[in-house]
């Protein structure tokens, strides 16, 4: 790989890190996008720099992207396409502002991609999901805290699994969390969410710190349980698990109930800017993608004026 690109990625990183607080998997995905492209740049044309950067260099990168396949040796979709692009073009901005001579990044476009449908349950596919837990164990209550606390408050797995006992206050029924980008954000918890975690926290005996800890493999004390607690890749399976005893014909995961959260509240009326609040987006265009489907008053409009409705 180019010695001097290299270490300007590294400065990039350092500045993501430090200067816009980027978690540990944005700058691993950074990483790994820009240094797909300095390997490329360095195979394919290793006379150029990245001063000499210039668009019939971009259009060659984007035909290798293109024809790159992943590890299954599937080609790689065109959103994830755009994904190794947009990282090239902050890179880019990064050096214009810290006086690096280079290509305007504004001069490469993003070609639209297909809209991804957006998966969401039911209510009706919610109680059905949650009901599905054997709450006569302790495993089982768990699992159903967590389905109602998921649902609930429209926690990212990464905030649900950092969650410690201390944290949740039952009483007032709500608890802080930093999210995304270090944002802190306020969570409200439902009665019905709030009466499954003291039912689990009633049924538990250990004194571990974890909000939510697993039942496999040794007990391990130390540092306050620290290592008995729950990963993201298990409530991942968890909740799988439960998709597929309940026979929910979605392809559910943690983030459909993210998904599920802000649809309810929308479709029950509330506004998109408290969404936004409570889904801890930085910008309310991220949570624009719900209101094609969600939007109270365009759904009233039609059901008060469409003749098919008389």
């Amino acid at each position: 790989m180019n010695e001097e690109l290299s270490g300007l990625i590294d400065q990039f990183l350092e500045y993501l890190e430090i200067e816009k607080n980027c978690s540990k998997l944005t700058l691993r995905d950074y990483r790994h996008y820009l240094e797909v492209f300095n390997r490329w740049l360095t195979s394919t044309l290793p006379q150029k720099n990245i001063e000499e950067l210039d668009l019939a260099t971009v259009r060659k990168y984007r035909v290798f992207l293109a024809n790159k396949t992943d590890e299954k040796n599937q080609p790689i979709k065109r959103v994830t396409q755009n994904y190794y692009v947009i990282a090239l073009r902050s890179f880019l901005r990064f050096l214009i502002k810290n006086d690096f001579k280079t290509l305007e990044p504004s001069k490469i476009d993003l070609p639209k991609t297909e809209s991804r449908s957006l998966k969401f349950l039911e209510k009706d596919q919610i109680d059905r999901l949650v009901t599905v837990c054997d709450t006569s164990k302790e495993e089982g209550l768990r699992d159903r805290a967590i389905l109602e606390l998921l649902f609930s408050t429209g926690l990212r797995v990464s905030e649900l699994i950092k969650l410690n006992q201390d944290q949740i206050n039952l009483v007032r029924r709500e608890f802080g969390v930093i999210g995304k980008g270090g944002r802190a954000r306020i969570v409200f918890i439902s009665d019905r969410a709030a009466d499954w975690v003291k039912r689990y926290l009633d049924k538990r005996e250990d004194v571990f710190k974890p909000l939510f800890i697993r039942y496999s493999g040794a007990v391990n004390e130390d540092d306050g349980g620290e290592k008995m607690r729950l990963t993201p890749r298990s409530v991942e399976r968890i909740v799988k698990k439960y998709v597929r005893l309940a026979r929910i014909p979605v392809d559910a995961t943690v983030h459909t109930l993210r998904h599920s959260f802000a649809t309810d509240l929308l479709t029950n009326g509330a506004d998109l800017r408290s969404v936004q609040e409570m889904l801890g987006h930085k910008n309310i265009a991220t949570t624009q993608i719900y209101t094609h489907i969600t939007n109270k008053q365009l759904r009233d409009v039609h059901h008060n004026f469409h003749s098919g409705n008389k």
